[in-house]
């Protein structure tokens, strides 16, 4: 069957559920079905679309289809010396670049390059009413108004079916290098964010158990001037440890708690919850490996003006995402009513009421 073919088919059996009033649950790699809600509806499997369907490394632009594995990609642009410089977490072999989109999914270099949102240009998606809609295009200033390809990055499915994706890429570093240094929390938040006040080629920096590790990126001279002038260990397979943090394959991931991502200020301080917490993005993302109840959690996370979200249940967990205030429901509620009418798509993935 022809990519063609497989789009046409998809806007079939999205024309039939919306006869039928049959929801639809939106699928291709399945690595991320742990996150979110869990919703009911037949599968739509869009994994058989897939492909490259352009990719310009002199314009740093690549284009996909949704089904395609996010490892393809990533050797394609490995071997232009280029990367998704929002450094994506796969969580699984068939990993795509549809389910990264759909979850805003972005790892260590994000705090320093930008989200998966941030390098979003274009998508094509079916909507609710089974039309195919294009927005953006393959360059950055590309619209005027809203960017509605971006409002795709984080919405679960919820709002369509995303086909194809144009995605900003980067080149890879000349040099990259680790650094560890044994402090305290708090000593170590200091540090970071004194790090982020001068030029340097700091690109991913995390803390867990009294360990600090910063990762420098760019040309030969910058990292090694960076070096001498923050101190510290170089770790010999630095690369090992950013993938393993990324993948969630480091030992402090392997517990029978459930892992909170909690997002905040990079300056809010330590606390006051129960069990263990490795932080990254210099401190505004916390991962929290806890029994704790949920709300004594949204609770304290609020106190400091953050969110936060269930990443992975280990109980049962009802409120997955941080709940939102009546004029962001509303907002919410409007946006579901014009991308998918009938609610066919993902329906209660993100929240009971969506």
């Amino acid at each position: 069957m022809s990519e063609n073919d497989i789009s046409a088919d998809l806007r079939q059996q999205v024309e039939q559920a919306l006869s039928s009033g049959t929801a639809q649950n939106i699928c291709a790699g399945n690595t991320k079905q742990f996150y979110g809600r869990t919703n009911a509806g037949d599968t739509l499997d869009v994994s058989q679309h897939r492909g490259i369907i352009n990719y310009e490394p002199t314009e740093l632009v690549i284009t996909a289809r949704a089904g395609t594995p996010l490892r393809e990609i990533e050797q394609v642009l490995t071997e232009e010396s280029q990367m998704l410089a929002f450094e994506p977490p796969a969580f699984g072999s068939t990993a795509t670049l549809g389910g990264t989109i759909a979850c805003n999914f972005s790892g260590p270099r994000r705090a320093f390059s930008g989200s998966a949102r941030d390098f979003v240009l274009g998508c094509t998606l079916i909507n609710g009413k089974a039309e195919l809609l294009h927005f953006g295009g393959e360059v950055m200033k590309n619209v005027a108004g809203y960017d509605v390809s971006r409002l795709m990055c984080g919405a679960m499915g919820t709002l369509g079916v995303i086909l194809e994706v144009s995605v900003k890429v980067l080149p890879k570093p000349e040099t990259e290098l680790t650094l560890v240094q044994q402090r305290g929390v708090a000593d170590s938040l200091a540090k970071v964010h004194s790090l982020a006040r001068q030029p340097l080629p700091v690109s991913a920096t995390s803390f867990n158990d009294n360990a600090l590790h910063i990762r420098l990126s760019g040309t030969d001279g910058a990292v090694h001037a960076a070096r001498k002038l923050i101190g510290g260990d170089e770790l010999p397979a630095g690369d090992d440890y950013w993938q393993q943090l990324k993948e969630h394959e480091l030992e402090e991931f392997d517990t029978d708690a459930n892992l909170w991502r909690l997002s905040l200020v990079s300056n809010a301080p330590v606390l006051n919850l129960l069990g263990s917490t490795l932080y990254e993005w210099n401190g505004a993302q916390r991962w929290l490996m806890t029994s704790e109840n949920s709300e004594v959690i949204r609770e304290e996370v609020s106190r400091q003006g953050g969110h936060a979200v269930c990443f992975r249940q280990r109980t049962d967990i009802q409120q997955v995402f941080h709940p939102l205030d009546s004029g962001l429901l509303k907002i919410h509620r409007q946006l579901k009513k014009a991308f998918d009418p009938d609610a066919i798509f993902n329906p209660g993935r993100m929240y009971a009421e969506i």
